[in-house]
């Protein structure tokens, strides 16, 4: 029997075209296979709109249990919840039929890295680092998207239309543009190595000299209360846009931390001329967009999951937060790995935070600097 939306409350609110169109809309889900209970949780939970574009991006076919996937693939329980939580994602309750097949599909490729014999825990690693990734990608994606898809006037069958339009044509594309993008940036790394005989007789170093940046805006916290959520974000990513722009190899933009970028580089002189054009940069933005400071530090690191680790980093964050607006302040060690193409003043001697002795700082402009 069709069910009665009316007699079950899921029409409760509406009226006139708006019920219409949800009625409409609940039956044409109605008729692919969607059971009342997943209706009137999307009701309740104000995403009836997306629930079309959720089961394209979910794909068809069977749902299996997490025992069901771990049996099929022939792993372990315990990695298969390890490798749903690396991801980022929450793992379904025991015995909720809540993975599909690209789930199996994705755990069989998983095993087949342990297999040919990939560390599980650096694996791991690699893959809350690509979750990480991923996660902020959609979440661009989902935005430049949800903009773009109500109109005033709408009704939900209207944005639920959309919506799936959209999730039907971008979603063949992402793949292979991440794909693309992908191999593009591994390339450039590949191309910045430095792989020799030390390397092959002894394999490869824990961790290897690298300098690290890191800049903010200045006052970020006085302008989070002077500005709305929507202006704040867009100075963010303004500020996300300018570093990505400095950021030619070998520098890399290791990400974005709020008000803050971090980047490294192993030649110190194309991260201290990054350093420099991403200051004055923010500078040439004009009247309403904060000055930035940055904060630059050298030595021994590691990477790992595609992040840096190590004093160096977490001294330049401490040297950027003492840093005047405007001005790029640099630990002793980046002044003797600097070539002479820069002006430097002594700073003084500072006690930072988390750091046990003085440290040397020398503030530091470009030659052509006035």
């Amino acid at each position: 029997m069709p069910i009665d939306f009316e007699a079950e409350g899921l029409l409760r609110g509406t009226r006139g075209r708006a019920r219409q169109a949800r009625l409409e809309l609940l039956e044409e889900l109605e008729a692919q296979g969607v059971a009342l209970e997943e209706l009137s949780r999307a009701v309740g939970e104000e995403r009836l709109v997306l629930l079309p574009a959720e089961r394209v991006l979910e794909g068809g076919g069977p749902r299996y249990t997490g025992a069901e996937v771990a049996e099929r693939v022939g792993i372990d329980p315990g990695q298969l919840r390890f490798l749903r939580q690396a991801i980022g994602l929450p793992m379904p309750d025991e015995g909720d039929a809540g993975f599909t097949e690209a789930d199996v599909e994705a755990a069989r490729r998983v095993k087949s890295l342990v297999d040919a014999g990939l560390p599980v825990d650096e694996l791991l690693e690699v893959t809350r680092a690509m979750g990480v990734a991923m996660s902020q990608v959609s979440a661009a994606s989902r935005g430049l998207v949800g903009r773009a898809m109500v109109h005033r006037g709408d009704t939900e069958l209207d944005v639920a239309r959309r919506y799936l339009g959209a999730a039907q044509a971008l979603r063949p594309l992402m793949a292979p543009t991440l794909g693309y993008m992908f191999d593009l940036h591994l390339r450039e790394q590949l191309r910045g190595e430095v792989f020799g005989r030390d390397e092959l007789t002894s394999g490869p170093a824990g961790s290897e000299p690298v300098t690290a940046c890191f800049a903010d805006f200045v006052g970020f916290t006085r302008l989070g209360e002077a500005l709305d959520a929507e202006d704040l974000g867009a100075l963010v990513g303004r500020l996300g846009e300018l570093a990505a722009e400095v950021a030619l190899p070998p520098v890399r933009l290791v990400k974005m931390i709020g008000d803050a970028a971090m980047l490294v580089s192993s030649d110190t002189d194309t991260l201290l001329d990054a350093a420099l054009t991403l200051v004055a940069a923010a500078d040439a933005e004009g009247e309403g967009f904060p000055q930035l400071r940055a904060g630059l530090a050298h030595g021994p690191a590691v990477a790992r999951a595609g992040d840096w680790y190590g004093r160096p980093v977490n001294l330049a964050s401490r040297i950027t937060a003492v840093a005047r607006p405007g001005s790029v302040l640099v630990s002793q060690e980046v002044r003797e790995a600097a070539a002479n193409g820069y002006r430097w003043s002594f700073a003084g001697s500072r006690r930072l935070k988390g750091v046990g002795r003085g440290v040397n700082l020398f503030r530091v402009r470009g030659l052509a600097a006035t």
